[in-house]
């Protein structure tokens, strides 16, 4: 078989852009060298539908041990009772939730996509908008936080059948005790989405949603390090409070009507070769290591806040209890689609990003989100960040100067040099 030089041509490019350029997105990191490995075997040639042992095809009997191997890691991780491995992505584990928990038309509330929460939380234009009744909270105006007042009386008002916790741009803890609060007040189920922090949640470095929490929701890459997919939890197990039953009409326990939401309700075949590096990045958060990596993502984080704020940004809620923050570019005339252009030029790499309370289209925004994961990762820690928040002040403030531009790209460049990445692919 020909070896097709031009795919592997295009990869080897994207090998050197991840290399060379600074990466800030929030919801991206750098996976171990074995992730990826794992990810590149043989399991990718095995059907496995269904679950360990209950399986629709013959053969299965070593990607059982290993999605079981999975199970069992990810459980140790977050202390949970119950763990799905399948779903392929953090949007349809949340799907799958759906699926189990609630009717086409029941209500739900979540954080508004405008004010940083995620389009499966309700948005008009994903499944959660249109096949449920979609209700919002928001943050305070003047503090940028969650308005848990806002979202106790909508709560009160509209009853909902499952009230949302998470984000995708929000760069503060959450109250999840609170929530639930409410939520057994008005007869609510509680899903966290801690597809952003869940790394920090695994390490003890923030706020754990699991015993307020009904049910916990991730995807494994961002703060877990992992290879692209999802996850469902549960610490406690419970049954479905809204007479929810199984295709046979029988009442089962919420794990079994989620295993079945996942399949065969909302997917086909597993990916085992991913639920292989799922695995793998579970095992390394077990190990030595991982809780300094997540100290140390607060800590880039507060100080890449610090050296913002000392150049005259705005940043959301004025500062991050996590790995990421959010910042209002209009005190600086820059929209969030010109800023990410910009920086894109200098092999930065950020998003644009909706602000809360925004006056500028989603396309358009006026602000960007800035994220530590990646770059803490690549080594990076508070005395980069300095460097790091110069490099950006230094492109948007002459932004419409290519030389400077040029300039820049070439400091990023070089900066870069002192962390390597993937040395071993040469």
């Amino acid at each position: 078989m020909q070896k097709d030089n031009q795919v592997f041509d295009l990869i080897r490019k994207e090998l050197d852009r991840q290399r060379h350029g600074i990466e800030l997105i929030a919801s991206e990191n750098f996976t171990s060298l074995q992730v990826m490995q794992a990810m590149g075997t043989v399991a990718t040639n095995k059907y496995a539908e269904g679950y360990p042992g209950k399986r629709y095809y013959g053969g299965c009997e070593v990607v059982d041990e290993i999605e079981t191997l999975a199970i069992e890691r990810l459980k140790k991780v977050f202390n949970a009772s119950w763990a799905n491995v399948q779903p392929h992505s953090g949007a349809q584990a949340n799907v799958a939730v759906f699926l189990a928990c609630l009717k086409p038309g029941d209500k739900i509330l979540g954080l508004d996509l405008s004010m940083g929460g995620h389009l499966t939380h309700g948005s008009p234009a994903n499944f959660s908008g249109k096949n449920y009744e979609a209700h919002f909270y928001g943050v305070s105006r003047e503090t940028g936080l969650v308005d848990y007042e806002h979202l106790e009386a909508t709560a009160r008002t509209i009853k909902p059948k499952l009230i949302i916790c998470g984000a995708s741009a929000y760069s503060r803890d959450w109250d999840y005790k609170r929530i639930r609060a409410v939520a057994d007040e008005v007869g609510a189920l509680v899903m966290a989405d801690i597809a952003h922090p869940a790394g920090l949640i695994a390490t003890g470095l923030l706020n754990d949603p699991f015993d307020h929490c009904h049910i916990v929701t991730s995807t494994t890459h961002k703060t877990l390090r992992g290879p692209r997919g999802g996850i469902i939890m549960l610490r406690h197990d419970f049954e479905n409070p809204f007479g929810i039953k199984d295709p046979k009409g029988n009442t089962r326990m919420m794990s079994a009507l989620l295993d079945l939401a996942v399949f065969p309700g909302m997917q086909g075949g597993p990916l085992e070769h991913v639920i292989a590096a799922k695995a793998v990045a579970f095992g390394e958060i077990l190990g030595e290591g991982f809780q300094a990596y997540g100290k140390q993502i607060i800590a880039n984080a507060q100080a890449m806040a610090k050296a913002f704020v000392s150049r005259g940004y705005n940043l959301i809620s004025n500062g991050t209890d996590n790995h990421l923050m959010l910042i209002d570019l209009r005190n600086k005339n820059l929209t969030g689609k010109k800023a990410q252009e910009t920086l894109d030029k200098a092999h930065i790499t950020l998003n644009k990003n909706a602000v809360p309370f925004d006056d500028k289209s989603p396309f358009v925004t006026s602000g960007i989100r800035v994220g530590v994961p990646a770059i803490t990762t690549r080594g990076m820690n508070e005395a980069h960040m300095e460097i790091v928040a110069g490099l950006i002040d230094k492109t948007l403030m002459n932004a419409d100067d290519e030389k400077v531009i040029a300039e820049v790209k070439a400091e990023v460049n070089s900066f870069m040099e002192q962390f390597p990445l993937y040395p071993e692919l040469g």
